[in-house]
């Protein structure tokens, strides 16, 4: 890849705390996620957070984000951990990992 090509895209890991799970956090991360045509995954962890890993243009990555300090009706966001990562490489989809 040319480093023109590569210069925009953004990789970012997030763990959002709070009431998060069972208020259809991550079917609503997928939608706007496809919206913003961004690959990667969310999913629930033990311990009752939402991870997210999303890759794409960075201007889109730097939306997804900020909608995850709100997330969707019936939500309420405590925190949000955010890691930047290398690209792993274009992701064929956004889904939810299981």
């Amino acid at each position: 890849m040319s480093e023109e090509k590569t210069e925009n895209t953004a990789c970012a890991r997030l763990m959002i705390r709070g009431r998060v799970q069972g208020v259809f956090f991550r079917a609503s991360t997928v939608e706007l996620a496809v919206r913003l045509e961004l690959g990667g995954w969310v999913r629930n962890c033990r311990d009752g957070s939402v991870e997210v890993v999303a890759e794409g243009q960075e201007q889109k990555v730097q939306e997804l984000i900020q909608w995850c300090h709100q997330g969707p009706m019936g939500a309420q966001v405590q925190k949000v951990e955010l890691q930047w990562e290398d690209c792993q490489g274009p992701f064929e989809t956004f889904s939810i990992k299981r």
